[in-house]
């Protein structure tokens, strides 16, 4: 059953998404009226509720999906399409441990977190670091943040610590991380860069080369819908083209 503190995923018939942290006493309003908070705590997750101009919406707990997309943000977020994929080439696991660096808004480092990662993140921005954190919080509770240990610094700087299972970086020039990131992984270690230009992509690749990273791949996600409706059939006119690159190597143990 919903209860107090927690959040809510609204959707009208029109599929437009709302997010809202139910509070005793609370209201969500709208175009098409409002809807008391009381309305939706304790009732079951997938309710419909009516609101005060005979709206119905349908009430279910956001998706690790639905609240990047929706969540407080000081950063542009990874999408969805992308943390998937990402998660799979960093091969993130439950117990592995993984430095992390450009936290944003959160959104990939609840994703690892969500998948059992042990998080060492550095952000060099404090109004970044709280927002990640909060939105961690919100997301996957507060146990969560016990793997997560942010920290005010510049990656560029260097790497405290070594023997890390995976080096994530979401930053502009990531390619000057990459000399500390070979020191501060372990052998066969997982390196991987978040890119928006093939610009940065070069780079990155070059110096890869020049640190002992061995099995180098760049690639790029795109995502398109399909419009099914009865007998008709086809692609959506629009799709989710180019966000960025992701560019995963290992090191070599030799």
């Amino acid at each position: 059953m919903f209860a107090v503190g927690e959040t809510v995923l609204l959707i009208d018939r029109k599929k437009r998404r709302y997010m809202v942290e139910l509070a005793e006493g609370g209201e969500f309003h709208s175009h098409a009226g409002f809807v008391p908070h009381a309305n939706i705590i304790g009732h079951p997750d997938g309710s419909m509720v009516t609101s005060t101009k005979g709206s119905n919406f349908l009430a279910v707990r956001p998706t690790l999906s639905d609240f990047v997309l929706k969540m407080p943000r000081g950063a542009q977020v990874i999408y969805p399409k992308d943390l998937g994929p990402l998660l799979l080439l960093a091969d993130i696991f439950p117990g592995v441990k993984v430095f992390e660096s450009g936290l944003g808004s959160g959104a990939l480092s609840m994703t690892m977190l969500r998948a059992g990662a042990h998080i060492t993140g550095y952000e060099l921005r404090e109004d970044f670091a709280e927002k990640a954190q909060a939105n961690v919080r919100k997301m996957l509770g507060a146990a969560a943040l016990e793997q997560y240990d942010v920290h005010l610094r510049d990656a560029y700087e260097g790497i405290d610590g070594t023997n890390f299972d995976r080096v994530v970086l979401d930053l502009p020039e990531p390619w000057n991380v990459i000399e500390h990131a070979a020191k501060a992984l372990r052998p066969g270690g997982i390196f991987v860069a978040y890119t928006p230009s093939v610009t940065q992509v070069a780079q990155v690749r070059e110096r890869l080369d020049r640190h002992n990273f061995i099995l180098a791949e760049t690639v790029e996600i795109l995502q398109r819908t399909w419009h099914v409706e009865g007998q008709a059939v086809r692609p959506d006119h629009r799709m989710v083209a180019h966000t960025a690159f992701l560019t995963h190597a290992r090191l070599s143990g030799s």
